[in-house]
């Protein structure tokens, strides 16, 4: 009896290990091995490295941590040519996906737009989803997207309450991706939100330049040194794995960061705090809907926001000084309750074109 009690509690620690472990997704193997061959849930990857610390990363984290705790066999899938990546390439990657029995898709990225519209129609008892993506009118499409501009607001809104008056903005996608689009418009508002509330005037650098593939560059670095050497305190880093050239002018400068999608404080001392979107915990919902049967409810697009508790800041490990988190919490409340509403309607390019602001002068470098 006592042999079979202390089994009993051993696998009970066992499965708690288990469990714990696969709850921190860098403790999850990117790379499982289907003794069939099949894997059941896919995730194709946007442009960029699939260890970006942000977009990529974030939307595969939520596959592998929902596929692991579910026991079900993962894989993800890089489209060829990295940057220069194709349409065709992008189907192709579905379609491997597909073919190695993926029951579910999930693809990252608005960009794969065409080639998921495509893949969906030729393998129509497959299930895709497509984070950051737009309605398909497609019966087994379900898109989501997030509201970007609430926690570009919420960014701005901190970093000039925090003190900061000369700020800026370095976006990816070259000024067309809609979701930096929102983040940089939010941003934009929330710190003029802010400087109306201290009567001051605050300047932002606003640029897509070096942005186009969202990955880093020395002519990115460059240009961002620069803007920190004539008075820029903080730059909102938009844009994946363009993060490590604006953190490193950061260093080199004494400036400040924002981050984006994810939690990136522990990637720079630079960073003082992050405009977070639950890619992970967004993907996993969406999956779960599809598990559970629910997902035909949705219609085939949902947006995520402040009343899902699917943007915000990170208040754990913010550094930022002279906005307190009650102060915090009470933004968050009058946005959840309608009393603060963010203009999402963002333009592409110039955001002047939205303006003017009246306690903010935008500076759009091309």
């Amino acid at each position: 009896m006592k042999k079979g009690l202390i089994l009993v509690l051993t696998l009970m620690l066992l499965m708690t290990a288990a469990l714990s472990e696969t709850g921190d997704p860098d403790l999850i193997e990117d790379t499982v091995t289907s003794e069939s061959g099949i894997y059941e849930v896919a995730f194709v990857a946007d442009v960029g490295d699939l260890k970006d610390r942000s977009f990529n990363e974030g939307t595969w984290n939520g596959v592998k941590s929902f596929a692991a705790e579910r026991g079900l066999t993962y894989k993800y899938y890089i489209p060829a040519n990295g940057v220069q990546t194709t349409d065709d390439d992008r189907f192709e990657a579905m379609a491997a996906a597909a073919e190695g029995g993926a029951k579910v898709v999930v693809a990252a990225g608005f960009l794969q737009h065409n080639a998921l519209k495509r893949a969906a129609e030729a393998y129509p008892d497959v299930i895709f989803l497509f984070n950051d993506g737009d309605a398909m009118g497609l019966d087994n499409v379900l898109s989501y997207s997030f509201h970007e501009e609430q926690c570009g607001y919420l960014a701005g809104y901190a970093a000039v309450r925090g003190g900061f008056e000369q700020l800026g903005f370095s976006g990816g996608g070259g000024g067309t991706n809609a979701a930096c689009c929102r983040y940089g418009y939010g941003y934009i508002q929330g710190a003029n939100a802010a400087a109306v509330e201290m009567g001051k005037h605050i300047s932002i650098r606003f640029s897509w330049a070096y942005g186009a593939s969202f990955s880093g560059s020395a002519d990115l670095q460059m240009l961002i040194s620069s803007w920190y050497a004539t008075g820029t305190e903080i730059v909102f880093a938009c844009g994946g794995a363009m993060f490590e050239s604006i953190s490193a002018a950061a260093a080199a400068n004494d400036g400040y960061v924002i981050g984006v999608d994810v939690d990136q404080s522990y990637l720079s001392d630079t960073v003082l705090t992050s405009a977070l979107k639950g890619i992970t915990s967004g993907t996993r919902q969406m999956l779960e809907k599809v598990y559970d049967g629910s997902w035909k409810e949705l219609n085939g697009f949902v947006t995520l926001g402040i009343s899902e508790d699917a943007v915000g800041l990170p208040i754990e490990t913010w550094s930022m000084e002279n906005f307190t988190i009650g102060e915090y919490n009470a933004i968050v409340e009058a946005m959840k309750s309608g009393a603060l509403q963010v203009d999402a309607d963002a333009a592409t390019g110039d955001p002047n074109v939205r303006g003017p602001w009246s306690n903010v002068t935008v500076d759009y470098i091309r």
